[in-house]
């Protein structure tokens, strides 16, 4: 029995063009001028039939190639290499050119809902800075490289969102809302992988927006609100126990005054109560004796 295998994608690589200076054919388009004016007004045929088809051919041969800009030759839809000489440049009349933009392209992508690590729904967007590295990839390996690179980013981040939660209240784990750069360059490293089979290389990348869904978005703030109030009165209390301690401990060893049991659990209770009282506490001055 006969198995198919599907034919593997043929990787393309970016190759040196072989063309001219055309400055330099720009003089022999000067000279097949000259020949062309005096075949006309000399009425010569047999100097202007030669004429007209080499101006006709070396001015087809013409192209301009900006800064940061590159330009794919092909020869009967095969690639012969890729020009980034900047200027005015010249190539056999039947090549066909496909020029291409090698600058550095900023991308915001849309805001996205992920669900990260814990079920959270969240909403996330990045900014990544992306050029053309290899030309030939960019126009062969893939139906449209642009639409390529802002397919796979939504995809990177999805990815890194469901991977991390979005906060983690015991700070034990890496989120992603404390650690924007950790994160940042993992979704940089994801995307490298992901573009490199279209000859894209990434600058640059971060989130430009995080934050809860709006449906979650206020129940998640009160926890959040909940546990700053007990973060914070956990170290109000141990700082309280630490200063009840200290003064025990310095009315002990400077022997200032005795307490039995029984008062010194009054003292203890009194002290943390101011310590740890919400409002300022009304002293009350006893005129009598600690047993009265």
């Amino acid at each position: 029995m006969s198995t198919s295998t599907v034919p593997q994608l043929a990787a393309s690589r970016e190759l040196p063009a072989a063309t001219m200076n055309g400055l330099t054919m720009l003089v022999f388009l000067a000279l097949a001028a000259v020949a062309l004016a005096f075949a006309i007004f000399a009425r010569a045929p047999a100097l202007l039939v030669p004429a007209v088809p080499l101006f006709l051919f070396l001015l087809r041969g013409f192209y301009m190639v900006q800064p940061n800009q590159a330009v794919a030759i092909l020869l009967f839809g095969a690639y012969r290499g890729t020009d980034r000489a900047e200027g005015l440049r010249w190539t056999w009349p039947w090549m066909t050119r496909k020029k291409i933009s090698v600058r550095a392209n900023n991308l915001i992508s849309q805001q996205i809902k992920v669900n990260d690590l814990r079920g959270n729904p969240i909403e996330m967007a990045a900014q990544v800075v992306w050029r053309v590295k290899d030309t030939a990839q960019a126009l062969f390996d893939v139906d449209d490289y642009r639409a390529f690179v802002v397919a796979q980013i939504e995809a990177a981040i999805r990815a890194i969102g469901a991977r991390y939660p979005y906060d983690d209240f015991e700070h034990h784990d890496i989120t992603l809302r404390g650690h924007h750069e950790e994160v940042g360059e993992e979704l940089k490293q994801a995307l490298q992988s992901r573009l490199r089979v279209a000859g894209i290389t990434v600058d640059e990348c971060g989130f430009t927006h995080l934050a809860y869904a709006p449906e979650i978005a206020g129940a998640m703030l009160r926890r959040q609100q909940a546990e700053a109030i007990v973060a914070a009165r956990k170290t109000l209390v141990e700082g309280a126990v630490g200063m009840v301690e200290m003064a025990l401990a310095q009315l002990n060893e400077k022997d200032v005054v005795n307490l039995d049991d029984e008062r010194r659990a009054a003292m203890v209770s009194n002290l943390m109560v101011v310590l740890c009282g919400d409002q300022n506490v009304q002293p009350v001055v006893n005129t009598g004796t600690l047993y009265q």
